[in-house]
């Protein structure tokens, strides 16, 4: 017999529903296979032979099982079953302990008596069985009297579920005329009541509306036509409801009803059919080629693609091809259509016969004949009084540009239809021929040219002329006469744009400059061609030539490698234009070729400084440099006046300098200043006891405005790039300096109230007295500190009036 282990194994790999039904077995069996759960645990390892699947003795199983399954929803909270060793001999010294799906929550276990007992209502829907685990302990030894066993609590199940229709709502559709038995649908219901226990997830459905055209299959749901010949222009649609009950349709069961909609599609069971047998219509002898004379109309009971049909005229009939028909494919209706021009006084009536008939047959409910039908139709034309009739549609003439005023251009005619024939006169319509080109005799219809014509304003003129009758009520009809103005040479090419060429310094000979196009108002029948040159003189051009590419452009090319702004900025190139025609007509455009100082790809600059010197004629050296002076000289006179108005206020305020603890670095001459008394009013810091500098006339030697130009110029003429980092840049303003410091006429003076001013880059370094102590103290404020403090230095001193020229 095979172990607890095995067995345990051989359970959990059987389904679900056998594993119900072995427990239900199981449990009405006492003593039975479950209640053997000490296996092989308790057998010594040697009583099984090697290779044997035999026991070679069988132990006594200790478990004692009861019932083990609960009916669902019941509210009562009751024992359910009892787990028992046979060692417990009612002394209380086993313990049973319970885990495992529910323990604790849904189920508890009397650890004294092994009783177990629901703790809540179950629903079997929510969970169908309970998988746990009990234990036997020796309360004294805590060692188990019996092995842990796994056991299964069964939900058993009631009918308290109502059964529901799936994949509502139901709608379907069969054609009409079918056969009796038709399957129209399945109806599908669901309970969630167990299909394996009792009868109630058992269904049944039925019919309760849609008698006697349908009828329901009572366990699959089917629902099938029980009526013949359903015919869908009686009626199209039918509403039918199912209804399934449970409890295989027994009192006490639940039910539900759903509605399944029925609707019948077309078959062609019906042909079309004339309501009149004839049709009568008039119409005008005027009307134009593919005006309705009228509509016919045959009926058909069918819709869709079955009612679709078919007009057509007799073709055996006299004159039926003045008139055609066809189907309107919206309505269905036969459109008859004039196909010829009518004539009153030809022919007054027609008659001829109309048939329709359907595109699709069905011959299983009609034969071939019954699937089309037939009607006449009188047309009587009515007699109009007509309006003149030109000979042509449309009349289309050319005329060259240069012709004559009073050159004739064409003819028109027009003639009265009417058996009258009255007389016609011609007219052009003033809104045709605003710019009164043209003019038309009124009795014969010629038409000729009143003024110059120009083809390169208007190629094409549309005239329209009017014929009216001289009778009462003055019919008329009118055509457009298309006149086309053939092109002559009378226009001069030219350049094709006002073209600005430039050449750079570098640039070498034999290198395209500008690639040149010509236009010409002229369009000649084989096309333009134009030929370019230069103005023929005594000598060659010894700077430019112009190459004609002869495909209509032409270049200008280089024929030297000389160019230099210092040299010539500009350069006048006249260009000769000529045309093709006959004769040949020509224009001479004069091009300003400028030298340009390129950028490294050979751009020449249209916008900004660089570009704004070259407009002016002037280097952008020169430029840059007059900018720079202009700056200087705004800037110098309000920087000195700023700080001569600085000087007077420190004055004003009397402010006493006491220099005595002043120490000045050993490389300050003595000379240069002059200490006074403390307490002896004021003192002046700066009163040059030693004269340092001689003091000439400094007009004499300021440099001259053109001399500051022309070093600019030099100092700038090899930079393209102008800047404060530019090297050019900068060595111009380092030669600048020099000039100023070796210049002994031009402030500033050996002073020290000049040191102040000339910050990290004096040559005498950085007076850190004058830098750490409060320059400036206000009159009221006390003077806190004993030792004498310094006044800020003034600006340049002995300065005079006159303003310094660079």
């Amino acid at each position: 017999m095979a172990s607890a282990e095995e067995v345990h194994q051989w359970t959990v790999k059987m389904s679900v529903p056998s594993v119900l039904a072995m427990v239900t077995v199981f449990a009405l069996i006492p003593g039975g296979v479950l209640s053997d759960t000490r296996g092989t645990q308790g057998l010594d390892a040697q009583q099984l032979a090697p290779g044997s699947t035999h026991l070679h003795r069988r132990l006594k199983r200790g478990w004692i099982w009861k019932q083990l399954f609960v009916p669902e929803e019941d509210p009562t909270l009751r024992v359910i079953g009892q787990l028992k060793s046979d060692s417990d001999r009612g002394e209380f010294s086993i313990k049973y302990i319970l885990s495992g799906d529910g323990a604790g929550d849904v189920f508890e276990i009397d650890e004294y008596s092994g009783e177990i007992r629901t703790l809540k209502k179950l629903d079997r829907e929510e969970k169908a069985f309970y998988v746990l685990q009990a234990q036997a302990i020796n309360r004294w030894t805590n060692q188990p009297e019996e092995p842990q066993s796994e056991f299964i609590i069964k939900v058993q199940d009631i009918n308290d579920n109502v059964p529901k229709f799936q994949n509502e709502p139901y709608v379907s559709s069969i054609p009409e005329m079918c056969p009796t038995g038709t399957t129209v649908a399945q109806v599908t219901a669901t309970d969630a009541d167990d299909p394996m226990f009792g009868n109630s997830a058992k269904l049944i459905y039925s019919i309760l509306q849609g008698e006697p055209y349908f009828s329901v299959e009572p366990k699959t749901g089917i629902i099938v036509t029980s009526w013949p010949n359903m015919d869908r222009e009686a009626r199209e649609q039918y509403l039918v409801v199912v209804q399934v009950k449970d409890m295989l349709g027994l009192s006490g069961g639940y039910s539900s009803s759903t509605t399944v909609t029925v609707s019948l599609t077309d078959v062609n069971d019906n042909g079309p059919t004339f309501q009149h047998h004839q049709y009568t219509f008039a119409i005008p002898e005027n009307s134009n080629v593919g005006t309705t004379v009228g509509r016919i109309m045959a009926q058909d009971g069918d819709v869709g693609i079955n009612a679709k049909m078919t007009y057509s005229l007799e073709d055996d009939l006299e004159e039926s091809s003045s008139f055609i028909i066809e189907t309107d494919p919206v309505t269905q209706e036969g459109v008859i259509l004039l196909s010829k021009p009518l004539d009153y006084e030809t022919k007054r009536r027609f008659v001829m016969a109309a048939e329709a008939v359907n595109d699709h047959m069905d011959t299983r409910f009609l034969t071939f004949e019954e699937f089309k039908d037939r009607t006449t139709l009188k047309i009587v034309v009515e007699d109009v009084d007509e309006p003149p009739v030109f000979l042509s549609a449309l009349y289309e003439w050319k005329i060259p540009e240069n012709a004559a005023v009073g050159t004739v251009v064409g003819t028109v005619s027009a003639r009265d239809t009417d058996t009258v024939n009255n007389p016609i006169r011609y007219s052009i319509d003033k809104r045709s021929d605003a710019t009164k080109a043209f003019k038309i005799d009124p009795n014969n219809g010629t038409i000729t040219v009143t003024i110059a014509l120009d083809r390169e304003s208007s190629n094409w003129h549309n005239v329209t002329v009017e014929a009216k009758e001289t009778t009462q009520n003055h019919l008329s009809s009118s055509v457009v006469v298309f006149i086309k103005v053939l092109d002559i040479n009378d226009n001069v090419p030219r350049l094709a744009r006002d073209y600005q060429p430039y050449i750079c310094e570098g640039t070498q000979a034999g290198e395209l400059i500008q690639l040149l196009n010509a236009v010409d108002p002229d369009e000649p029948v084989e096309g333009h061609h134009f030929y370019f040159s230069m103005v023929p003189e005594k000598h060659i051009n010894p700077n430019f030539t112009i190459r004609d590419n002869q495909d209509n452009t032409a270049g200008i090319v280089a024929r030297r490698s000389t160019f230099t702004r210092k040299d010539r900025t500009q350069y006048l190139l006249p260009v000769v234009v000529t045309d093709s025609g006959s004769p040949a007509l020509s224009s001479t455009s004069t091009l300003t070729v400028s030298v340009c100082s390129c950028q490294p790809h050979g751009h020449c600059p249209t916008g900004g400084v660089e570009a704004l010197a070259l407009s002016m004629g002037v280097s952008l050296q020169t430029l840059l440099g007059l900018l720079i002076c202009l700056v200087t000289v705004t800037v110098l006179p309000v920087l000195m006046l700023i700080l001569r108005r600085h000087r007077r206020k420190k004055q004003q305020e009397g402010l006493e300098a006491e220099a005595q603890d002043l120490e000045l670095p050993d490389t300050v001459s003595q000379k240069v200043l002059y200490y006074g008394e403390p307490g002896r009013g004021k003192v002046d810091f700066c009163q040059p006891v030693v004269p340092l500098r001689r003091h000439p006339r400094r007009r004499e030697k300021r440099l001259r405005r053109e001399d500051v130009r022309r070093s600019i110029r030099m100092s700038l003429r090899e930079s393209h790039l102008i800047g404060p980092e530019d090297d050019v840049f900068k060595q111009f303003i380092l030669d600048r300096l020099v000039e100023a410091d070796q210049d002994a006429n031009v402030p500033p003076f050996d002073c020290l109230r000049t040191y102040v001013y000339e910050g990290s880059g004096s040559s005498t370094g950085s007076l850190s007295s004058l830098e750490s102590i409060s320059m400036e103290l206000g009159p009221e404020q006390p003077v806190s500190n004993p030792r004498p403090f310094l006044v800020r230095l003034t600006p340049w001193y002995g300065g005079g009036e006159e303003d310094t020229v660079f």
